[in-house]
């Protein structure tokens, strides 16, 4: 309890008391003594909310919320609140509040908690989620299909595991509209924040425990509304959008979502990219949720109602050309079905116009050719139809966009390659006639077959993904192959990522870390000294754009993904460090540097080469830390070991973050074979890892991968100090012994 009230005064100190009084309101508020829905109801009302989000054609999405301190904290759900929306808070009285700051939000426990600027309000007491009793009465309010302030009364169902995390499960139905409501028991106590309806029964959902709220109110990561509604917004200097819908863009891949205010839905995203003079091309890879509507290319525009669109629309390829705002000025000048097209999967669009034709191709096979001249040059970009809900990357623009045929010597080569890779473990085919000889026995050989193949796809998957493994690691090798000045960690960093996620779109990072630069580049902190500019660059990263560390999913490999921590601001101590080193980097803050502490991972900076190391605790919100305050929390004797405190390289960042990626796969068999990838690319980057080099050949012994296992203990034996233990370097003769039998 010490402890809780110490950390209450320091964020007292720090967030203007709101967030002590909303976790003072838990601990110490008496609840309501009610014992009935309906007195809960009239006690309840005056602290829930509706929350709205303000799009740009009015009302995106309605939920709920319910104050939690009397100056203005709301707790919701993150998913209520959506990214680049405006908020507006209704209270029962019908007065409405603006959000002014997001001040916390979750994605891994899908919780925020949002500021308005209000006083005198009645915050809800929490309870303990911990200690509810299954059969235990309970109440659910909310704003079910934007009815706000309903209540429903049921019982508490279970506390189940769903996807990793504990919830709430309740008998009372959830409806669009309830997310972020309180559940709360009889006394008036919220138990937990309604959150997931169940996919089989309407009378079922889920609710997100309230101890985790409470972990959230401690450790805020406020975001100001005007920055929050930057974060997964489209760059203006790449994207201009018309005619509505809303268009997001998140891990490399742009969302439309809501009804465009064109005729039909239609909604339009140009890019800024110039289109070449004469012959272009332009493609994108999109993907629809509902094949009734329609998605895809526009190009030719005059970014009002001429344009040309080549789309998917209900399952077929259609090519228009729109001289005007209604169905009446539109030309469908093909809609062609094609088997090569694959609905509800991504796909990929081209479009070849010159000044005679155009031809357009979906998946690399043509579909469609016109000899329409009606339009031409201007802007290319998105176009989105009707309701659905469609997503696009990889949009591009040239001269020529078509994939390049293979050497026919060097595709052969490569077939042979593969076909003796899958022909090793399969036997020799049956034929047709052979199974029509004995037709009882047809479905059998065929379905013998099948799994054959079904095997070999397996097999091939496995083979791309290797290959994309090692396609991966042969760039990093070549990124830290360069003096250590003009290593590019930013971009080592993503390609981590990427080796365990081929769709990540590295330029779409590289473009966001850029726009922070651009941020910052001209402020006169930056340029003023490297103590101004370290404070300038901890309100930029953790008060102005929310960056924090993980709290409640500290393991998750996500944390290590240099991607998902742009995206979600949210990440461990190196990944953070390493973002934080290399925007001061970029920006030429001299001084600042990466510590690697045992323990955690910090940024040290010195003003001036004599100046005394200061350390910047980039988990803890930037909080800046001396070297000895940092021992006495991270050491027993309140001494580093020697060297910790040096600079280091980004090489050794780069290691530290896969062997962080290693200790997240835990020991089983699958997580051994998941892990071994992280083993073949840490020993590759750093060969003479004799403890990684150990932990690979006995990983290949229990996978029974005998060939790698020798190799790596021949390497051990090889390589065994004159100086070594005797009786170690016979055990190593004796292991190699036993995997040659």
């Amino acid at each position: 309890m010490k402890h809780i009230l110490f950390s209450l005064a320091v964020f007292s100190v720090c967030f203007g008391g709101s967030l002590a009084a909303a976790v003072k309101e838990g601990v110490k508020s008496k609840s309501p003594q009610a014992r009935t829905a309906a007195d809960l109801a009239e006690a309840i009302r005056p602290s829930l909310v509706k929350i709205t989000q303000i799009g740009r054609e009015g009302t995106d999405g309605i939920g709920s919320g319910f104050i939690v301190s009397e100056d203005g904290l709301i707790a919701t759900n993150l998913h209520v609140i959506g990214e680049a929306r405006r908020l507006q808070i209704e209270m029962h009285d019908g007065k409405t509040h603006a959000v002014t700051v997001v001040q916390a939000s979750d994605s891994h426990h899908d919780l925020a908690l949002l500021k308005i600027d209000a006083k005198g309000l009645k915050p809800l007491p929490l309870g303990d989620s911990g200690k509810v009793r299954q059969g235990e009465p309970i109440v659910a309010m909310g704003a079910p299909e934007g009815l706000g302030f309903s209540i429903v009364q049921g019982v508490l169902s279970a506390t189940r595991e769903v996807d990793g995390q504990e919830m709430l499960q309740v008998a009372v139905p959830i409806e669009k509209g309830n997310s972020g409501g309180p559940l709360l028991d009889m006394q008036g106590n919220v138990l937990g924040l309604l959150t997931l309806k169940s996919l089989k029964t309407d009378n079922l959902g889920f609710a997100m425990p309230v101890n985790e709220l409470k972990m959230l109110i401690e450790k805020p990561n406020p975001v100001p509304m005007s920055r929050w509604l930057t974060i997964g917004a489209l760059n203006p200097r790449q994207w201009q959008t018309y005619l509505g819908a809303q268009w997001t863009q998140h891990a490399g891949v742009i969302r439309s979502e809501s009804v465009g205010s064109g005729f039909g839905g239609r909604a339009l995203c140009l890019s800024t990219q110039k289109v070449p003079d004469g012959s272009f091309e332009v493609s994108v890879t999109v993907r629809l949720d509902d094949e009734s509507g329609a998605a895809g290319l526009t190009f030719c525009s005059d970014a009002a109602d001429r344009h040309y669109g080549f789309y998917a629309s209900g399952g077929k390829l259609r090519l228009t050309r729109f001289d005007g705002p209604d169905v009446y000025s539109w030309t469908i000048l093909a809609d062609v079905p094609s088997d090569a097209y694959k609905a509800g999967e991504w796909n990929t669009l081209r479009v070849r116009v010159e000044p005679e034709r155009m031809v357009c191709f979906v998946n690399g096979r043509q579909v469609i050719e016109s000899s329409d001249t009606g339009l031409r040059g201007g802007a290319a970009g998105l176009c989105k139809f009707r309701t659905t809900v469609a997503q696009f990357r990889n949009f591009r623009v040239g001269t020529d966009l078509a994939e390049k045929p293979l050497q026919p010597e060097l595709a052969s080569q490569l077939r042979s390659k593969v076909e003796e890779y899958i022909a090793e473990a399969t036997s020799a085919d049956k034929t047709l006639e052979g199974l029509l000889e004995n037709p009882s026995a047809a479905r059998r050989v065929l379905v013998e077959q099948r799994r054959r193949l079904e095997e070999e796809a397996v097999k091939l998957r496995d083979l791309e993904r290797e290959l994309h493994r090692r396609a991966m690691t042969k760039e990093i090798l070549a990124e830290l192959a360069k003096p250590e000045p003009e290593i590019n960690l930013l971009r080592c960093a993503l390609l981590l990522a990427r080796h365990d996620n081929p769709e990540i779109d590295i330029a779409t990072y590289l473009n966001s870390f850029k726009a922070m630069v651009l941020d910052l580049k001209d402020d006169p902190e930056i340029s003023k000294g490297t103590i101004p500019a370290v404070k300038r660059l901890n309100r930029y990263l953790f008060e102005e754009n929310g960056f924090h560390g993980s709290r409640g999913d500290y393991g998750s490999r996500s944390n290590s993904y240099l991607n998902e921590v742009i995206d979600d601001r949210e990440g461990l101590p190196i990944t953070l460090s390493l973002l934080y080193v290399e925007l001061a980097s970029a920006l030429g803050v001299q001084g600042v540097f990466g510590v690697p502490l045992p323990g955690k991972f910090m940024v040290g900076y010195r003003d001036g080469p004599e100046g005394e190391l200061q350390l910047v605790d980039v988990f803890e919100h930037g909080k800046l830390v001396t070297v000895e305050q940092a021992a006495l929390d991270l050491t027993e004797d309140g001494h580093f070991p020697e060297g910790s405190l040096s600079p280091t390289t980004k090489q050794a960042i780069l290691l530290r973050m896969l062997r962080n990626l290693m200790s997240s796969v835990f020991d089983d068999s699958r997580s051994l074979r998941e892990s071994l990838p992280y083993l073949n690319l840490v020993l590759a980057i750093d060969p003479q890892s004799a403890a990684e080099r150990l932990t690979r050949a006995q990983m290949r012994q229990r996978l029974g991968e005998k060939a790698g296992a020798r190799e790596d203990v021949t390497w051990l034996i090889d390589n065994f100090p004159a100086d070594g233990p005797p009786e170690l370097m016979q055990q190593l003769d004796r292991w190699l012994q036993s995997l040659r039998e």
